[in-house]
């Protein structure tokens, strides 16, 4: 067997209390799910059981939730945006959300109005997504370095797209400059002192994923013992890891928080036990976790529930990206992107490490360990994934 060792820094959660949070729960999910299965070509994305890959990493089972096919749209992010949309609406318009449809809305909206949001990309596809079906206007911005496939999708959609000179954050405050001026609605999964309901709605959208792969393993008499979720802001991480802690109870679920150690402002407010935020430029491949300022409504729930944070280098998300895209007999391939194949990353990066076996010790993983990650997204920079999956870009260092 190879070995190697890629760069993985695991901090406990010295804060964790255990304490869930209402606003994440199951009863919030389920209505969100309701809304989401009204869409025209709603179905559950799979959960591939890699049984295979399980028995040579010496787990019971590992579990990947494929949200490369969510709605065609190559990623998990408009579970957010729409369902924040619509309630956006409801409440404008008095609508009860069980009572929501895109016809009826169409019909009811006296005005055109503009959603505005900051995106790496998925989310701002999302939003785009969200306001073509509204037949509504959609201003997308995305920090510098973002790829032209991205891009591209988003105008596909009707929407205007404009790639800034900044980072993630800096470009969510222009963003919000821009659409006071304008008098834009904004759609951002992030939080600040005075915005905090469009982002808990997103976040709620989130949780949709949650929910299926809940029913799906529970179709397969399975319950995680680990779940890996991968941190930008913290948004997906904070809905979903709300969710599941409803379910199975904190104390029951080992958390692991992955982020790149080029934005891993998520791990270091861990280790610190309140908000840190990284600046800079942030130039990770996982493009979808390159912020720097943690979302504060996802960071309360990490703080109370997560079990452990890790941060690591870019090879990591590139080897989940192999792994997974070339599985082992009869697995199920899963074409996932950088930001997608990090958690599945970690796995494999621990398999081959020199340290394995102390690592796999530190994670509580072993031969009963059942373990849950998600996909979030597909090969959304094709370019990027043919470069790393064919050509070896960002691999084991020799």
């Amino acid at each position: 067997m190879s070995v190697f060792a890629l760069k993985i820094d695991i901090a406990d959660n010295q804060f964790f209390t255990g304490e869930t949070s209402p606003l994440f729960s199951q009863k919030q999910a389920q209505q969100a799910r309701q809304f989401h299965k009204k869409i025209a070509g709603y179905q559950p994305t799979p959960l591939y059981a890699l049984d295979e890959l399980a028995g040579l990493f010496g787990v019971k089972k590992i579990l990947v939730k494929d949200e490369s096919q969510r709605f065609g749209l190559n990623a998990f992010k408009m579970l957010g945006g729409a369902y924040a949309i619509a309630q956006l609406l409801c409440e404008k318009y008095h609508i009860n959300i069980a009572d929501f449809s895109f016809e009826t809305i169409k019909t009811t909206i006296r005005e055109k109005m503009t959603f505005a949001t900051t995106t790496d990309g998925n989310h701002g596809r999302g939003v785009a997504w969200a306001a073509k079906q509204l037949g509504q206007n959609a201003v997308v911005y995305m920090p510098k370095g973002s790829a032209q496939e991205r891009v591209d999708a988003i105008l596909k959609l009707g929407a205007e797209c404009i790639v800034t000179d900044m980072n993630y954050d800096d470009t969510v405050r222009l963003t919000m400059k821009n659409a006071q001026q304008n008098g834009w609605e904004v759609v951002q999964d992030t939080a600040w002192e005075g915005y905090t309901t469009i982002p808990t709605w997103i976040m709620q959208g989130y949780a949709t994923l949650a929910d299926e792969a809940v029913e799906q393993m529970n179709a397969m008499d399975v319950k995680p013992t680990h779940v890996l979720l991968q941190a930008g802001v913290g948004a997906m991480a904070g809905g979903v890891l709300g969710y599941l802690v409803d379910v199975y109870g904190p104390r029951n679920l080992h958390s692991l928080i992955v982020e790149p150690e080029l934005a891993d402002c998520v791990y270091r407010s861990g280790v610190k036990g309140e908000i840190v935020n990284v600046g800079g430029d942030m130039a990770t491949i996982m493009a979808g976790l390159a912020c720097g300022e943690p979302n504060p409504l996802g960071w309360e729930v990490l703080r109370n529930c997560a079990t452990q944070f890790i941060s690591c280098q870019d090879a990591v998300a590139a080897l989940g990206m192999r792994v997974l895209g070339n599985p082992l007999g009869n697995d199920h391939r899963v074409v996932s992107g950088e930001s997608g194949a990090v958690g599945l990353g970690v796995l494999a990066a621990v398999h081959y490490h020199p340290q394995r076996d102390a690592l796999m010790k530190k994670l509580g993983l072993d031969s009963d360990s059942v373990v849950l990650a998600i996909s979030t997204e597909g090969d959304t920079d094709v370019k990027h994934y043919r470069e790393v999956v064919w050509e070896g870009k960002h691999g084991i260092p020799g």
